[in-house]
């Protein structure tokens, strides 16, 4: 795992632990000992990942009630990001994807009565591409709802396949306008446009989400851009979030001695947002 700061013996423990450097410290009894080489297999193999989190939430990251699970990791450098921590892969608990799937068809009973499901979110879930891979064909092949929360920057590294096992995308265009894409996330958009555009030729279920910054994508320009690219993927965006933007990161950049460029960048009114929902529309896409 580069840069992970971890050496000698990993302990991975069959439940989520308390979230360490690089160690996963869970609750049960049950431990398996790796060291630094075969926990690099085990990585690149799938069978671990190094996770940030994970929650249980209804109708946020997806439809119904929701295990959200948050990897560490991620390629984009975006000014707003809210999870700083899973930018690099150096904070998080080591699990097993079979500890994993174990505990979320826990909750098989629960996704089926409210339609819910997995979504597996960052950092970037593309960024340890094997573990996503095989952890959404498992869950996928027990009956349950699978949705990823991407940028789309990495979305070539799934296979045809692999896009068989996911019901739901949560497909994260930041910016419209390429240069404006550069400055908030310090990558490039074609690679979100054409993920967009492959999951449109294959009619898979898309939420789009843009978040409002003030000063930074709130051009109207920007905006009309944004709208007309997920415009031509019209026939398989279900709807289209409005996210106006929130500064209650500030402290944990502080805390990763990070510099916080919009700390004194005030959320959109209400009225900002409600016209920049509206310019979506105007192009006759469902929007919140």
């Amino acid at each position: 795992m580069a840069s992970d700061g971890i050496s000698g013996v990993v302990t991975l423990d069959p439940e989520f632990g308390d979230r360490v450097r690089g160690v996963a410290q869970g609750i049960g009894s049950e431990h398996v000992q790796l060291d630094r080489a075969e926990m690099l297999a085990a990585r690149r193999q799938g069978e671990i990942a190094l996770v940030h989190s994970w929650e249980m939430v209804t109708a946020v990251d997806g439809p119904g009630t929701r295990m959200t699970l948050f990897l560490s990791g991620c390629p984009l450098r975006c000014q707003y990001c809210h999870n700083p921590d899973t930018m690099e892969m150096k904070t998080g608990t080591l699990e097993r994807r079979a500890d994993i799937v174990r505990k979320v068809l826990r909750y098989k009973r629960i996704f089926q009565v409210s339609k819910g499901g997995l979504t597996i979110s960052g950092g970037e879930p593309l960024f340890q591409i094997e573990f996503t891979r095989k952890l959404l064909a498992e869950v996928h092949a027990a009956g349950i709802h699978t949705c990823i929360d991407t940028s789309g920057f990495l979305g070539s590294r799934l296979r045809d396949e692999d896009l068989d096992n996911i019901d739901l995308v949560l497909l994260d265009v930041k910016s419209g306008i390429p240069e404006t894409y550069k400055k908030v996330t310090g990558r490039t958009l074609q690679p979100t446009i054409d993920f967009g555009d492959r999951l449109a030729r294959r009619g898979l279920k898309v939420w789009v989400r843009f978040v409002l910054v003030p000063g930074l994508t709130d051009a109207l320009d920007n905006i009309e851009a944004v709208a007309d690219i997920v415009a031509r993927w019209s026939d398989n965006v279900e709807r289209v979030e409005v996210l106006p933007f929130h500064n209650m990161a500030s402290d944990k950049w502080d805390e990763l001695g990070l510099k916080y460029t919009l700390e004194n960048v005030e959320p959109p009114s209400a009225e900002q947002t409600e016209a920049t929902r509206e310019v979506f529309r105007s192009r006759g896409i469902t929007t919140f």
